[in-house]
């Protein structure tokens, strides 16, 4: 096993929230010896990667106002600070279905003023791409893609910058106390390198591995549900090419470009999700997403949204991106997207920290923005009360 090290704060999880969280922590906090480990060989790859690359503008949650508002807040921030992995040279269609659907075309209207999301009303000749039998009406709305590539280099370079350690290949094991004073993260590499890690703070921004950890880790007090999704990717034919269109409020559908690979992702409220369960210490999530047999669900996607929209007939599909998606239990009603900001009292100085979007980040850093750190490794003191 090696030798323990001692750090101001170490980072679990290097998808966009961890990497995120390390940068603001360098910058703005003053904390000065940061580890960072991902348990894959590099940052950005699992579930910042592997989804719809929508950047929120509200739009999505006409049955959660506190999560339609916060991401109408966020996104011209997020334009603002990563403008370089936001896609916005494409139109966005919403449109309501007549049937099934939880919101009217008038209340869906009325719940955009009420956010402030701006909607304009579709042109004829994009209407014609829907079935006037199917859907009720079709707006034109302002909301974005992100490249997840081009998020990761800014989080390479961010990082190496304010010369935060990165460790892939590495697995945290465990979270215990060290004393009265310290937090002791152990981890273990790929070659099978054991390590004590002590720490003033850790910052669990782990997703679905949340509660894989033992030692003294109590888990989160929020419920949480993970599911095996399938997000599909296809090359869509030129009536499509330039749009992304979501089909709501219910069992429907979204089209959004994904600019990572240059293709359409294509994502159904019934077939999208494979399975779920409930959150359970004993239940390793990835590794049960690698057990797991993936067979495609794409033909009934596509059956389905081309009762609504024909031309999806012509898209020719590419491949799939399965992954573990978690949510809060609480959220399942309404399917709002909180944060998820826990301080642990048996372990002061730690944070479970899970965002529903990648918008969202900005209510963790404003929720951090009211923590007070120590900012010296030396003999690692107490946190300040």
């Amino acid at each position: 096993m090696g030798a323990d090290s001692k750090q101001d704060a170490v980072i679990i999880g290097g998808g966009f929230y961890g990497t995120a969280i390390a940068v603001y922590l360098a910058k703005q906090r003053g904390l000065k010896r940061i580890v960072l480990v991902e348990r894959e060989p590099a940052l950005l790859t699992r579930a910042s990667y592997n989804n719809q690359a929508r950047v929120h503008n509200g739009y999505h949650y006409p049955r959660s106002f506190t999560t339609a508002y916060r991401s109408r807040v966020n996104l011209p921030r997020f334009v603002r600070d990563w403008p370089l992995a936001v896609k916005q040279d494409f139109t966005k269609l919403y449109a309501i279905a007549r049937r099934n659907s939880k919101v009217t075309a008038k209340q869906f209207e009325r719940f955009c003023r009420e956010v402030g999301a701006e909607i304009r009303p579709a042109s004829l000749a994009m209407r014609s791409l829907f079935d006037a039998h199917l859907i009720e009406d079709v707006f034109v709305v302002d909301e974005y893609a992100f490249d997840a590539t081009e998020l990761a280099k800014w989080a390479e370079k961010e990082l190496r910058e304010v010369a935060v350690e990165i460790r892939v290949n590495t697995l945290v094991t465990g979270i215990s106390r060290d004393g009265d004073t310290a937090l002791c993260v152990s981890t273990e590499s790929v070659d099978g390198r054991q390590e004590r890690i002590l720490s003033n703070y850790v910052f669990n921004c782990s997703y679905s591995g949340l509660n894989q950890f033992s030692g003294d880790f109590p888990g989160t007090q929020v419920a949480l549900k993970h599911e095996i999704t399938e997000i599909a990717l296809l090359q869509v034919p030129s009536s499509l090419d330039g749009l992304g269109l979501t089909v709501m409020d219910g069992p429907f559908f979204s089209t959004m470009p994904f600019p990572a690979r240059g293709l359409h992702s294509l994502s159904h409220v019934r077939y999208t999700p494979h399975l779920h369960w409930n959150d359970d210490a004993t239940i390793d999530p990835y590794q049960k997403l690698a057990q797991y047999n993936r067979i495609s669900r794409v033909d009934r996607m596509i059956r389905d949204v081309a009762r609504y929209m024909p031309a999806i007939c012509d898209a020719k599909y590419v491949e799939s991106l399965f992954e573990v998606k978690t949510v809060l239990v609480k959220s399942e009603g309404d399917d709002g997207r909180p944060i998820l900001f826990e301080k642990h009292q048996e372990l002061p100085g730690c944070y479970s920290i899970l965002g529903g979007k990648i918008d969202n980040i900005y209510d963790a850093l404003e929720k951090l923005d009211a923590e007070r750190f120590i900012k010296s490794a030396t003999n690692v003191p107490k946190m300040e009360q």
